[in-house]
């Protein structure tokens, strides 16, 4: 399978073997393989402080917590991401065709983005945890 990875050159780039050291596995298969998490198991999901989350491969600013919001999916959810910080692409993986969100920085997968998302943008964006680091305000 062909994916964004392999055919977009980005600011951040680094060697598999250099992403293995980087990433913990898990991260790994989610990030450079497009896999997901199981829902509710991180953390992130049930964070509630003000702050920012940033994309664990090269720590671009992606959310900021006042877009996060509760879908009850089990992934955390934003509407709204920080200005040229992911792109989107089509996935058509699983038999069905979604959009895929990646880091605008270094390309990883993130997650995906639905249009069935609160006001003003009615965006869900929804974003594995482990791809995400948060700092809080």
């Amino acid at each position: 399978m062909s994916t964004i990875l392999d055919t977009k050159k980005y600011p951040v780039t680094h060697t598999e073997a250099e992403w293995r050291k980087i990433l913990t596995p898990e991260q790994y298969h989610i990030m450079r393989e497009q896999g997901t998490e199981r829902p509710g198991s991180c953390a992130l999901n049930y964070e509630k402080r003000a702050g920012t989350f940033y994309c664990a491969g090269c720590e671009q600013k992606l959310f900021v917590s006042k877009t996060k919001f509760e879908s009850g999916t089990g992934w955390p959810s934003f509407n709204d991401p920080e200005p040229g910080a992911v792109e989107t692409s089509t996935d058509s993986s699983y038999g069905m065709v979604r959009t895929e969100v990646h880091c605008s920085r270094c390309g990883s997968h993130l997650g995906h983005v639905f249009e069935d998302g609160p006001p003003p943008t009615h965006l869900r964006y929804c974003i594995n945890g482990v791809a995400m680091n948060f700092k809080p305000e």
